[in-house]
């Protein structure tokens, strides 16, 4: 029997039509309730209990009950990062479920991918902050100093994300743009930053993140396309 991790495990439990569904409203970020996931996966609740089951005994998903509710969320930021690299590949190979549509190009512009901001504006704010050297490679994405200045400008308390331990940071592929987009801690603490700002807001039926017109104008001077 061969040693190491059980990949066909993992990618049984995911491959599966309905659960796929099911993780693919997760990454909202939201937790979920299972009668808003069986409806997500199209089956009953009893069949959609039996796959949640499944993720949690897995890994997959972290299901907290309270009252007659369960709540359903991922597991945490590595599931999530899977789930956009696995989007990423079937949209670079040409699996799509549907043809695109004003809400595809609403998710391709802004959205969120778990906890942190993705999409063309997603890609556009890694690419100014490495273009800056705001984010540099040392044995996996850290920020340098120029970049820790910044974060601390735009009002990002540092010393609290880094007590939770490295890294603070790492890069993400966009299943859209199939480029990076900033993930981890600070990926996530930027985006409940700019909403805080009032540059955005988070769309409560979908991923969809969209920008207020003062938001555009503010990021496209923070985060300045390359020329």
């Amino acid at each position: 029997m061969k040693e190491g991790p059980d990949i066909a495990r993992v990618a049984a439990l995911i491959g599966d039509p309905a659960r796929a569904n099911m993780l693919t409203a997760l990454m909202s970020g939201r937790a979920l309730t299972a009668r808003e996931l069986a409806a997500e996966a199209g089956v009953t609740a009893q069949t959609a209990s039996a796959h949640l089951g499944k993720l949690e005994e897995g890994g997959i998903v972290r299901v907290q009950r309270q009252g007659r509710h369960k709540y359903v969320a991922l597991a945490g930021d590595e599931v999530a990062a899977v789930l956009e690299g696995l989007m990423g590949l079937a949209a670079g190979a040409g699996h799509l479920r549907t043809r695109p549509g004003p809400k595809d190009a609403a998710l391709r512009e802004a959205r969120r991918c778990y906890n942190h901001l993705a999409g063309d504006r997603g890609v556009q704010m890694y690419d100014a902050m490495r273009r800056r050297d705001w984010l540099t490679e040392d044995e996996g994405l850290v920020l340098s100093e120029a970049g820790r200045g910044f974060i601390t400008d735009f009002g990002i308390d540092l010393r609290a994300l880094e007590a939770k331990g490295p890294p603070i940071c790492r890069d993400c592929l966009d299943w859209s743009e199939r480029r990076a987009h900033l993930g981890g801690r600070l990926g996530r603490a930027m985006l409940d930053r700019m909403e805080a700002l009032g540059w955005l807001s988070r769309s409560s039926e979908s991923r969809v993140v969209r920008f207020s017109d003062n938001g555009r104008v503010a990021f496209d001077e923070a985060f300045p396309v390359s020329r």
